[in-house]
């Protein structure tokens, strides 16, 4: 098995030749279709967290107080997270039958109309346990798309980049997540900002949902432009880029699975402790504006692009390996220590988003490459898309949920646990990584 910084494999060479010399296809072609791709589907994500927080209790669940509202607000984050393997599933059926075309269509389509649906449904007063039902609903519908949006144009931005930029290219996908959050941020910060609290419940709220629809056609159109051309189809097929049975890929390469769905663990629940976690402490328990701290989420998302870019840059000099292990090192010290900042003012609660996102976007970066490299050319395509979605579940899902029960019934420090829980199993699993060879192959 090949390593992590090991030479390419005649697969990649070949993708790499066929790019540069046949079809004058560059990583940056790529990349551009990988960024548009992740922001719009981060920024549907993104915006409804962000609504569980400064909208759903007051309108979905009146009835409850509002940490208990908050908190049923994040069962429903959870839906769509436990909703994305069973999409996964399910549109790797419909690729292996009508094409990549043919899913991302669908998938996209049903990510947007489900986004825009959400800011169109009733408050509790008017639809009673209707408007929680059909909120539930939708929210399974953008985890069973966000399970069909992967086109596989991450691991083959990895492939076709040059020996010396593998790293930086890898990463390069991350970008759009957090391109996608400080779009959201600054959206919702806005409305927040220049509405009184009585319209931004009753209609400014509604907004970037519909703004979710329009960038989800943009992003669209961007992604069929380019895998819908000869060039990419047979590049695709070249790194075997193509879609396996699941009960193929779990026979072959099960073990493989499971142990990735730990490795980008760490990274993936972080992700939601310097979003959406913080901003509910804030809105519940201080006394902070919430326009205010998310601004100073956007900020932090800038900074966390640089650290990105750092990560990428410094991943082709010393290899990823020892990133993931600095990385989770990083997230279990933070987990540790920085939520109590959370309890302090303005400048504590800006130390702690700045931080987080700097240590986020270090290890961030490189989780999209991490997975795919866990698996050889056979099923490096379906294998990378399951382990995404379950280790999505389990870090990320479930992580703002279980953050605020801990440090409402422990104190803060206690909310750290489960993100110290992710770092934990992300390093036991990276030294099994290279105890047993499980080496990457996507970069390579």
């Amino acid at each position: 098995m090949a390593s992590m910084t090991g030479s390419a494999s005649p697969a990649a060479q070949n993708g790499r030749t066929t790019s540069e010399d046949d079809h004058h296809v560059s990583p940056s072609d790529i990349a551009v279709g990988v960024i548009i791709g992740r922001t719009s589907e981060f920024f549907d994500f993104f915006v409804f967290a962000i609504a569980s927080v400064l909208v759903f209790p007051a309108r979905i669940f009146p009835f409850l107080d509002p940490l208990t509202g908050t908190l049923w607000s994040f069962v429903l984050v959870a839906l769509a997270f436990v909703a994305r393997p069973l999409g996964t599933v399910l549109f790797t059926m419909l690729d292996r039958r009508h094409g990549r075309v043919i899913k991302l269509t669908v998938a996209l389509f049903l990510l947007g109309t489900s986004t825009v649906a959400m800011g169109l449904v009733p408050s509790y007063e008017i639809a009673g346990w209707w408007a929680i039902a059909m909120l539930a609903l939708l929210r399974i519908g953008q985890g069973l798309a966000l399970g069909g949006t992967w086109d596989g144009l991450a691991p083959l931005l990895a492939i076709t980049a040059s020996k010396d930029k593998r790293g930086f290219y890898a990463m390069v996908p991350q970008l759009g997540a957090v391109v996608g959050l400080a779009v959201a941020a600054v959206l919702f910060a806005y409305l927040v900002m220049t509405l009184s609290a009585a319209d931004f419940l009753d209609w400014g709220w509604r907004y970037p949902f519909f703004v979710a629809f329009a960038i989800n056609v943009v992003a669209l159109f961007a992604r069929l432009r380019i895998v819908d051309t000869p060039e990419f189809k047979e590049l695709f097929e070249t790194n075997e880029l193509t879609p396996t049975g699941l009960r193929a890929t779990m026979a072959q390469d099960g073990r493989t699975v499971l142990l990735g769905v730990f490795v980008p663990l760490a990274s993936f629940a972080m992700f939601h402790m310097v979003t959406v976690f913080p901003l509910s402490w804030i809105f519940l328990y201080t006394d902070e504006a919430p326009g205010t701290f998310l601004l100073i989420e956007a900020a932090g998302a800038a900074l966390g692009v640089l650290a990105m870019l750092i990560s990428g840059w410094l991943s082709d000099r010393i290899g990823r390996d020892k990133i993931l292990v600095w990385g989770a090192w990083a997230i279990g010290a933070f987990a540790l220590t920085a939520p109590l900042l959370l309890n302090g003012d303005l400048p504590g609660v800006t130390i702690y988003m700045m931080v987080g996102f700097v240590v986020l976007g270090f290890n961030f970066a490189q989780s999209s490459g991490a997975v795919a490299s866990l698996f050889d050319r056979r099923n490096r395509y379906t294998g990378s898309a399951m382990v995404s979605a379950l280790s999505w579940m389990f870090g990320a899902g479930f992580a703002p949920l279980a953050a605020l029960l801990l440090s409402t019934w422990f104190g803060l420090f206690a909310a750290g646990l489960y993100l110290l829980s992710g770092a934990i199993c992300t390093l036991i699993s990276l030294a099994i990584v290279r105890q047993i060879s499980l080496q990457p192959k996507g970069q390579e």
